[in-house]
Protein backbone atom coordinates (compact mmCIF):
# COMPACT_ATOMS: atom_id res chain seq x y z
CA UNK A 1 0.00 0.00 0.00
CA UNK A 2 1.84 3.21 -1.05
CA UNK A 3 2.28 5.98 1.56
CA UNK A 4 -0.75 8.57 2.37
CA UNK A 5 -3.51 5.59 1.10
CA UNK A 6 -6.07 4.36 3.68
CA UNK A 7 -7.25 0.35 3.14
CA UNK A 8 -10.23 -0.37 1.09
CA UNK A 9 -11.57 -2.02 3.95
CA UNK A 10 -11.58 1.34 6.68
CA UNK A 11 -13.06 3.46 3.48
CA UNK A 12 -15.68 0.93 3.16
CA UNK A 13 -16.38 0.24 7.14
CA UNK A 14 -16.54 4.23 7.83
CA UNK A 15 -19.12 4.46 4.25
CA UNK A 16 -20.72 1.89 5.44
CA UNK A 17 -21.29 3.20 9.13
CA UNK A 18 -22.78 6.81 7.68
CA UNK A 19 -24.67 5.60 4.78
CA UNK A 20 -26.46 3.19 7.28
CA UNK A 21 -26.93 4.95 10.28
CA UNK A 22 -28.53 8.06 8.41
CA UNK A 23 -30.39 5.99 5.92
CA UNK A 24 -33.12 4.77 8.60
CA UNK A 25 -33.88 7.95 9.85
CA UNK A 26 -35.57 7.79 6.06
CA UNK A 27 -38.08 6.27 8.62
CA UNK A 28 -39.06 9.32 10.43
CA UNK A 29 -39.60 11.02 7.08
CA UNK A 30 -41.81 8.51 6.14
CA UNK A 31 -44.11 9.07 9.17
CA UNK A 32 -43.54 12.48 9.05
CA UNK A 33 -44.37 12.95 5.15
CA UNK A 34 -47.66 10.76 6.15
CA UNK A 35 -48.77 12.91 8.98
CA UNK A 36 -48.50 16.02 6.48
CA UNK A 37 -51.03 15.00 4.53
CA UNK A 38 -48.89 13.14 1.19
CA UNK A 39 -49.83 9.76 -0.01
CA UNK A 40 -46.64 6.90 0.06
CA UNK A 41 -46.11 7.33 -3.72
CA UNK A 42 -45.45 11.02 -3.23
CA UNK A 43 -43.14 10.74 0.06
CA UNK A 44 -41.19 7.66 -1.92
CA UNK A 45 -41.09 10.21 -5.04
CA UNK A 46 -39.46 12.75 -2.82
CA UNK A 47 -37.23 10.40 -1.33
CA UNK A 48 -36.10 8.85 -4.83
CA UNK A 49 -35.93 12.40 -7.22
CA UNK A 50 -35.01 14.74 -4.29
CA UNK A 51 -32.93 12.95 -1.78
CA UNK A 52 -31.77 15.95 0.36
CA UNK A 53 -32.90 14.80 4.04
CA UNK A 54 -32.97 18.68 5.54
CA UNK A 55 -34.92 19.67 2.43
CA UNK A 56 -37.06 17.23 2.41
CA UNK A 57 -38.20 17.44 6.39
CA UNK A 58 -38.48 21.39 5.39
CA UNK A 59 -41.32 20.62 2.76
CA UNK A 60 -43.58 18.43 4.80
CA UNK A 61 -42.77 20.34 8.01
CA UNK A 62 -44.67 23.19 6.52
CA UNK A 63 -46.55 21.56 4.40
CA UNK A 64 -48.25 19.97 7.79
CA UNK A 65 -48.21 23.02 9.97
CA UNK A 66 -50.71 24.68 6.41
CA UNK A 67 -48.27 26.91 4.84
CA UNK A 68 -48.29 27.17 0.86
CA UNK A 69 -46.65 24.35 -1.12
CA UNK A 70 -44.57 27.93 -3.46
CA UNK A 71 -43.44 28.67 -0.10
CA UNK A 72 -42.82 25.33 1.11
CA UNK A 73 -41.35 24.23 -1.61
CA UNK A 74 -38.69 27.70 -1.36
CA UNK A 75 -38.00 26.81 1.94
CA UNK A 76 -37.04 23.24 0.40
CA UNK A 77 -34.65 24.62 -2.12
CA UNK A 78 -32.82 27.27 -0.31
CA UNK A 79 -31.93 24.56 1.68
CA UNK A 80 -31.02 22.00 -0.57
CA UNK A 81 -28.83 25.01 -2.57
CA UNK A 82 -26.05 23.93 -0.08
CA UNK A 83 -25.31 20.66 -2.35
CA UNK A 84 -24.01 22.99 -5.19
CA UNK A 85 -21.41 24.06 -3.07
CA UNK A 86 -20.44 20.89 -1.94
CA UNK A 87 -20.25 20.22 -5.81
CA UNK A 88 -17.91 22.47 -6.82
CA UNK A 89 -15.11 21.09 -4.00
CA UNK A 90 -15.96 17.81 -4.83
CA UNK A 91 -16.15 17.82 -9.10
CA UNK A 92 -12.33 18.34 -8.69
CA UNK A 93 -11.71 16.01 -5.90
CA UNK A 94 -13.35 12.87 -7.59
CA UNK A 95 -12.68 13.61 -11.39
CA UNK A 96 -15.46 12.33 -12.76
CA UNK A 97 -16.21 12.05 -16.49
CA UNK A 98 -18.43 14.31 -17.82
CA UNK A 99 -20.77 11.70 -18.60
CA UNK A 100 -21.06 10.83 -14.77
CA UNK A 101 -21.23 13.77 -13.19
CA UNK A 102 -25.10 14.02 -13.81
CA UNK A 103 -25.62 10.65 -11.79
CA UNK A 104 -23.08 11.54 -9.05
CA UNK A 105 -24.51 15.08 -8.65
CA UNK A 106 -27.76 13.11 -7.36
CA UNK A 107 -25.63 11.89 -4.32
CA UNK A 108 -24.24 15.22 -3.29
CA UNK A 109 -25.46 15.42 0.06
CA UNK A 110 -23.62 16.06 3.45
CA UNK A 111 -22.67 12.85 3.88
CA UNK A 112 -21.39 11.40 0.86
CA UNK A 113 -19.32 15.33 1.37
CA UNK A 114 -17.82 14.81 4.37
CA UNK A 115 -16.85 10.83 3.64
CA UNK A 116 -15.25 11.78 0.25
CA UNK A 117 -13.76 15.12 1.58
CA UNK A 118 -12.17 12.83 4.88
CA UNK A 119 -10.28 11.26 2.51
CA UNK A 120 -6.72 10.93 1.83
CA UNK A 121 -6.77 10.54 -2.12
CA UNK A 122 -8.73 10.62 -5.02
CA UNK A 123 -9.53 6.58 -4.70
CA UNK A 124 -10.41 6.15 -1.64
CA UNK A 125 -12.63 9.19 -1.64
CA UNK A 126 -14.32 8.00 -4.98
CA UNK A 127 -14.86 4.90 -3.32
CA UNK A 128 -16.13 6.38 0.15
CA UNK A 129 -18.43 8.45 -2.05
CA UNK A 130 -19.99 5.62 -4.28
CA UNK A 131 -20.49 3.16 -1.12
CA UNK A 132 -21.47 6.23 1.12
CA UNK A 133 -24.03 7.42 -1.64
CA UNK A 134 -25.28 3.84 -2.71
CA UNK A 135 -25.89 2.31 0.99
CA UNK A 136 -27.89 6.24 1.87
CA UNK A 137 -29.55 6.19 -0.95
CA UNK A 138 -31.08 2.50 -1.26
CA UNK A 139 -31.76 2.68 2.78
CA UNK A 140 -33.39 5.99 2.96
CA UNK A 141 -36.06 4.95 0.30
CA UNK A 142 -36.47 1.54 1.91
CA UNK A 143 -37.21 3.15 5.43
CA UNK A 144 -39.14 6.01 3.58
CA UNK A 145 -41.81 3.50 2.58
CA UNK A 146 -41.68 1.37 5.12
CA UNK A 147 -42.49 4.53 6.92
CA UNK A 148 -44.97 5.64 5.32
CA UNK A 149 -47.11 2.67 4.55
CA UNK A 150 -46.64 2.22 8.41
CA UNK A 151 -47.60 5.76 9.01
CA UNK A 152 -50.66 5.24 6.77
CA UNK A 153 -51.58 1.79 8.45
CA UNK A 154 -51.47 3.39 11.82
CA UNK A 155 -53.90 6.36 10.93
CA UNK A 156 -53.25 9.84 12.49
CA UNK A 157 -49.90 10.30 13.55
CA UNK A 158 -50.79 13.20 16.29
CA UNK A 159 -52.52 10.75 17.93
CA UNK A 160 -49.46 8.60 18.48
CA UNK A 161 -47.23 11.50 18.37
CA UNK A 162 -44.84 10.37 15.61
CA UNK A 163 -45.19 14.16 14.02
CA UNK A 164 -42.36 14.79 16.24
CA UNK A 165 -40.29 12.32 14.98
CA UNK A 166 -39.06 13.81 12.00
CA UNK A 167 -38.29 17.47 13.83
CA UNK A 168 -36.36 15.12 16.31
CA UNK A 169 -34.38 13.20 14.24
CA UNK A 170 -33.35 16.35 12.58
CA UNK A 171 -32.17 18.07 15.65
CA UNK A 172 -30.28 14.52 16.82
CA UNK A 173 -28.34 14.39 13.48
CA UNK A 174 -27.25 18.40 13.67
CA UNK A 175 -26.54 18.29 16.91
CA UNK A 176 -23.14 16.47 16.88
CA UNK A 177 -22.28 18.99 13.59
CA UNK A 178 -21.95 21.83 15.56
CA UNK A 179 -18.89 21.93 16.67
CA UNK A 180 -17.00 25.37 16.69
CA UNK A 181 -18.49 29.12 18.28
CA UNK A 182 -19.68 30.43 14.81
CA UNK A 183 -21.62 26.81 13.93
CA UNK A 184 -23.16 26.96 17.20
CA UNK A 185 -23.86 31.07 16.97
CA UNK A 186 -25.55 30.28 13.73
CA UNK A 187 -27.95 27.46 15.22
CA UNK A 188 -28.77 29.48 18.09
CA UNK A 189 -29.66 32.13 16.28
CA UNK A 190 -31.28 30.55 13.42
CA UNK A 191 -33.99 28.82 16.32
CA UNK A 192 -34.83 32.12 17.84
CA UNK A 193 -35.62 33.64 14.91
CA UNK A 194 -37.74 30.74 13.99
CA UNK A 195 -39.65 30.80 17.67
CA UNK A 196 -40.09 34.22 17.25
CA UNK A 197 -41.68 34.41 13.73
CA UNK A 198 -43.42 30.87 13.59
CA UNK A 199 -46.17 32.59 15.24
CA UNK A 200 -46.28 35.75 13.08
CA UNK A 201 -45.83 34.63 9.43
CA UNK A 202 -47.22 31.83 7.24
CA UNK A 203 -46.03 28.51 7.42
CA UNK A 204 -42.65 27.69 5.53
CA UNK A 205 -41.77 31.56 5.52
CA UNK A 206 -39.95 31.63 9.18
CA UNK A 207 -37.38 28.68 7.69
CA UNK A 208 -36.58 31.38 5.38
CA UNK A 209 -36.07 34.13 7.87
CA UNK A 210 -34.20 31.86 10.05
CA UNK A 211 -31.79 30.99 6.92
CA UNK A 212 -30.53 34.34 7.64
CA UNK A 213 -28.69 33.43 10.55
CA UNK A 214 -25.45 32.19 8.84
CA UNK A 215 -24.66 35.00 6.63
CA UNK A 216 -25.82 37.50 10.15
CA UNK A 217 -23.12 35.42 12.42
CA UNK A 218 -20.43 35.34 9.38
CA UNK A 219 -20.89 38.75 9.12
CA UNK A 220 -20.46 39.85 13.16
CA UNK A 221 -17.77 37.37 13.07
CA UNK A 222 -15.74 39.10 10.11
CA UNK A 223 -16.10 42.45 12.10
CA UNK A 224 -14.23 41.09 15.06
CA UNK A 225 -11.12 42.72 16.04
CA UNK A 226 -8.59 40.28 15.28
CA UNK A 227 -4.98 40.60 16.73
CA UNK A 228 -2.29 41.12 13.96
CA UNK A 229 0.36 38.88 13.58
CA UNK A 230 3.00 41.37 13.83
CA UNK A 231 1.75 42.46 16.90
CA UNK A 232 1.54 38.55 18.16
CA UNK A 233 5.27 38.24 17.12
CA UNK A 234 6.50 41.09 18.94
CA UNK A 235 4.66 40.27 22.19
CA UNK A 236 6.14 36.61 21.58
CA UNK A 237 9.64 38.67 21.54
CA UNK A 238 9.34 40.17 24.49
CA UNK A 239 8.35 37.63 26.37
CA UNK A 240 11.34 35.62 25.59
CA UNK A 241 13.72 38.51 25.92
CA UNK A 242 12.52 38.74 29.41
CA UNK A 243 12.88 35.20 30.42
CA UNK A 244 16.51 35.45 29.38
CA UNK A 245 17.42 38.95 31.00
CA UNK A 246 16.03 36.82 34.29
Amino acid sequence: MRAGTKPRSAVVRDALGVGVAVGLSGFAFGVTASGAGLTVLQACALSLFVFTGASQFALVGALAAGGNPFTAAAGAFFLGTRNAFYGLRLSGLLGYRAAVRPLAAHWVIDETSAVALAQPDRRSARLGFTVTGLSLYALWNLTTLAGAAGAEALGDTDAWGLDAAGPAVFVALLGPMLRTTVERAAAGLGAALLLVTLPLLPAGVPVLVAALAAPAVLWAEGRRPRTRTGDASGTTEKSTREADAR
